[in-house]
């Protein structure tokens, strides 16, 4: 193909459901590092000693967060093609913060009304408040869940690319930002300045940058250069990637996390490997409704089942095996995720998207069709844990 019109891409609905199901398994493979690995506080034992079996499949799953930047990559830049940067900015408040404050008030509930202790972030009530605005770390105030890391990384990247709707968004000004950015994550990869880990982001830059050129290939064909972004990005992706880990091996020791170097290369590189099926129409064929459920209860769960497994597992692990345990817990936390969505999240949406459509003046001007036939993608569901 030539030229950089955009060409055949999606589905009726916008949507792609293969993203549903790849951010639904992102957010298994961190549930199940957290309940298998790393919640030893919460379980009153090694977890790797509890469920030997699994114990380097379930380590592996700290990169769960890593394969939720490279959706956040293409879907972003997908939901901001054609956008107003407030448009762009109310989209992200809408989906990021109903579920957030109720997980916000649920873990200010569980430390304040139970005698639970684990993962206990031991906050003022006014700590909590921050933690209302999502930008505690910036206030120099510890998570009130350790899970909420990701989202000031996700709120770095919503500003970042915020340039890129403020200039206008074009195949070129995007390779011109990806090359930047990259470039700058290469250049200071080894950097231990403030300033750097918070604007450049040398450890997750390339998994952003990953996904906004699958995106690309997806709008405007497998192009030479975009695949050389991924071919770059993907060399630092498993850098970083692999030393994320050893960083966790060397505070925890391998018995705690048995998880081998080559193995996160290859998890790192099975990723782009499904980004790239997605991009060039591979996995069009998963087409079940469900899919669009597991899409949406994703971030719920992302945020909750930590609370979960502080409320649960104490409660049940003396008189459970380990697996049930598990499983009863994960079940739990599934269900309250739903709840959330059904209850918080959709309502508040719905709402807003409704007040859009009876403000627009005009109806809503359709894209021109695309050289090949099937209408461009314009779905943003969010790409959020």
């Amino acid at each position: 193909m030539t030229g950089t019109g955009p060409r055949e891409v999606v589905r009726e609905s916008g949507r792609l459901a293969e993203l549903d199901l790849l951010r639904f398994v992102a957010a298994l493979a961190v549930v199940s590092f957290h309940y298998f690995i790393a919640f030893a506080s919460v379980w009153g034992d090694r977890p790797a000693e509890l469920f030997p079996a699994i114990s380097t499949l379930s380590g592996l799953g700290i990169l769960g967060v890593e394969l939720f930047f490279m959706i956040s990559g293409f879907v972003i830049l997908m939901s901001i093609w054609g956008r107003g940067i407030g448009a762009f900015a109310l989209s992200r408040l809408v989906r990021l913060f109903p579920a957030y404050w109720v997980s916000v008030a649920a873990t200010a509930a569980v430390y304040g009304l139970t005698a639970a202790t684990a993962l206990d972030p031991k906050l003022s009530l006014g700590e909590y408040g921050i933690n209302l605005t999502m930008l505690q770390r910036a206030f120099g105030v510890y998570d009130a869940n350790g899970v909420y890391w990701s989202l000031w990384a996700e709120l770095r990247f919503y500003l970042l690319i915020s340039v890129l709707v403020l200039v206008g968004v074009t195949f070129n000004r995007c390779l011109i930002f990806m090359g930047v950015w990259l470039l700058a994550a290469g250049i200071f990869s080894n950097s231990d300045a403030a300033w750097v880990d918070l604007v450049v982001m040398p450890k997750y830059a390339a998994y952003f940058v990953g996904g906004m050129a699958f995106f690309l290939m997806t709008r405007y064909g497998p192009k030479l250069i975009l695949w050389c972004f991924a071919g770059v990005s993907g060399g630092l992706a498993v850098n970083a990637a692999m030393e994320r880990v050893a960083g966790r091996i060397e505070l925890v020791g391998y018995a705690a996390m048995p998880v081998p170097g080559w193995a996160v290369a290859v998890v790192v590189i099975g990723f782009y490997v499904l980004m790239a099926a997605v991009a060039l129409g591979g996995l069009r064929r998963i087409r079940w409704r469900g899919l669009t459920v597991l899409g949406a209860l994703t971030y719920p769960l992302y945020l909750f089942h930590p609370t979960a497994a502080v409320l649960i597992i104490p409660l049940l692990r003396d008189t459970l095996p380990p697996w049930l345990t598990a499983v009863v817990t994960v079940g739990a936390a599934m269900a309250f995720s739903y709840l959330v969505y059904r209850v918080a999240e959709r309502p508040i949406q719905e709402f807003v998207k409704a007040r859009r459509r009876g403000r627009s003046p005009l109806p809503p001007v359709s894209p021109p069709a695309p050289p090949t036939g099937m209408p461009f993608m314009t779905g943003e569901k969010a790409s959020v844990p």
